[in-house]
């Protein structure tokens, strides 16, 4: 080694000096993709006429601009705050990828101006948007059985200066707890409400249910059979009568009572059936439950997990649980799930795969979370509202990015995190020549992508439907 006379030859690649480009460059190119999806889909103009009143005169910015570059803000993700469109305001590249002229780009003041002149009647509006899109994904899935969830998500601003609306959680964190309804993998509906509102506050539950359940059977179909999950937070008789009257289905988790405690423990062996999994069991017991004030006897499951991580429980360490439910008990509910074959979900070991697919639901609560960090900008209620509001309908037309465009690259379960890593943050060059302006990225990118396919895809979806 110490006679060995050779060198490490320079690498040729090394950078020696760095210049300013008047190209206009992008880190985003994918967000290119999104914007021409959203103007492919139409529902830009929808949102206009529903918040054109919010500009006050022709001098102020168009409302359906305001909405796309905060659904970009959102998608992209770089940052929470709301200073960042400062940046963003200045970046020649992000505006050019988002098809936005520099004096059409927002600053952080201009947005928080829009906020501050979203009042709480303006919630309505944004609900409405949720549930044309939700009727608008219905049409094109067209199931034939509508399974919902019904739960609340707590919002942590625990560590947030003092704000209206931040309360106590059942979390033991301060923040907000909005009540939130379920599609899959959309959230369809939300009730914007303080950290202190319990799950079945109020009667804000019924009347999610009752419009929604009015909009399916109008828009979608009269017979089509509903039914909507929820936890023991909802647990109330007034709430099941109206889903009787409704007639949808229901399956809720009860109160473990001790009477029932008492009951079960003296059922004969052969009264108790299991469900078993790949790697759990339960065992079940079926019976008639009447609560005290109760004006009719419903039917009940009582239901203890045998193993748990392929590691059988011992009995203290059951966390037993009661089941409520309308199913199998002659109702209009069961002719409609007979109608399409699925007779399977009136039988206890339906009812228990069906309620422990609630699982599921709390995992749009969590991808919502991934797609936007929980804390809220504002101090007021109205404006924190209107921006939670703006968020669900950028987290909806996210899900429904990955499903019709982004599907052949990623599962349409990804997280957003895994959208933004492959698809949105992308290399690209704007290149305006000979009147049109065209978006150029790299060939790794354009085969490993098959960025055209991703780029006709994104220009032919079914369009968002208005009526």
């Amino acid at each position: 080694m110490r006679n060995c006379s050779a060198k490490n030859p320079e690498s040729k690649a090394i950078i020696n000096d760095v210049e300013i480009t008047d190209d206009v460059l992008t880190s985003r190119a994918g967000l290119t993709l999104f914007v021409r999806y959203l103007r492919s889909i139409e529902l830009l103009p929808y949102m206009e006429r529903l918040f054109g009143k919010i500009r006050k005169s022709r001098k102020g910015q168009e409302i359906s601009k305001i909405f796309k570059q905060l659904f970009c803000f959102f998608i992209d993700g770089t940052s929470r705050h709301l200073v960042y469109f400062d940046t963003l305001k200045e970046d020649e590249g992000y505006g050019s990828s988002i098809e936005s002229e520099p004096e059409d780009m927002l600053s952080s003041h201009a947005v928080k101006r829009f906020f501050i002149a979203m009042l709480l009647p303006w919630g309505f509006m944004f609900r409405k948007v949720l549930q044309k899109l939700f009727l608008w994904r219905l049409g094109i899935a067209k199931p034939a059985l509508i399974v919902l969830g019904l739960d609340t998500m707590v919002m942590d601003n625990d560590e947030a200066d003092k704000r209206h609306g931040v309360k106590p959680t059942y979390k033991k964190v301060k923040g907000f707890q909005p009540l939130q309804l379920t599609w899959g993998r959309f959230i369809i509906d939300a009730i914007f409400r303080s950290g202190d509102k319990h799950s079945n506050h109020s009667n804000d539950a019924e009347k999610m249910l009752r419009h929604i359940v009015s909009l399916i059977r109008k828009h979608y179909r009269a017979e089509v059979p509903i039914v909507i999950r929820m936890d023991s937070g909802f647990f109330d008789q007034k709430l099941f009568a109206v889903f009787e009257s409704l007639q949808i289905g229901y399956i809720c988790g009860g109160k473990l009572y001790e009477d029932i405690g008492v009951f079960v423990s003296h059922c004969d062996k052969s009264l108790w059936g299991r469900y078993e999994n790949k790697k759990q069991a339960w065992d079940f017991v079926e019976f008639g439950d009447r609560r005290g004030n109760w004006k009719r006897f419903r039917r009940a499951l009582y239901c203890r997990p045998v193993y748990e991580a392929e590691q059988m429980l011992f009995k203290f360490a059951r966390p037993d649980t009661v089941l409520y439910t309308n199913l199998g008990m002659g109702g209009a509910i069961d002719e409609q799930l007979c109608r399409i074959g699925e007779e399977k979900l009136m039988t206890p070991k339906g009812m228990i795969e069906a309620y422990h697919g609630r699982g599921c639901d709390e995992l749009v609560h969590r991808a919502l979370k991934n797609f936007r960090d929980e804390e809220l900008p504002f101090k007021r209620f109205h404006q924190n509202a209107a921006f939670y509001y703006t968020m669900l309908i950028g987290f909806f037309l996210y899900e429904t990015f990955k499903e019709d465009v982004c599907s052949p690259i990623i599962t349409v379960g990804s997280y957003a995190t895994t959208l933004r890593r492959k698809i949105i943050d992308v290399a690209g060059k704007i290149v305006r020549h000979a009147g049109k302006i065209t978006l150029k990225v790299t060939m790794s990118t354009w085969q490993s992508l098959d960025f055209y396919q991703l780029w006709v895809r994104s220009g032919n979806p079914i369009r968002f439907v208005q009526s």
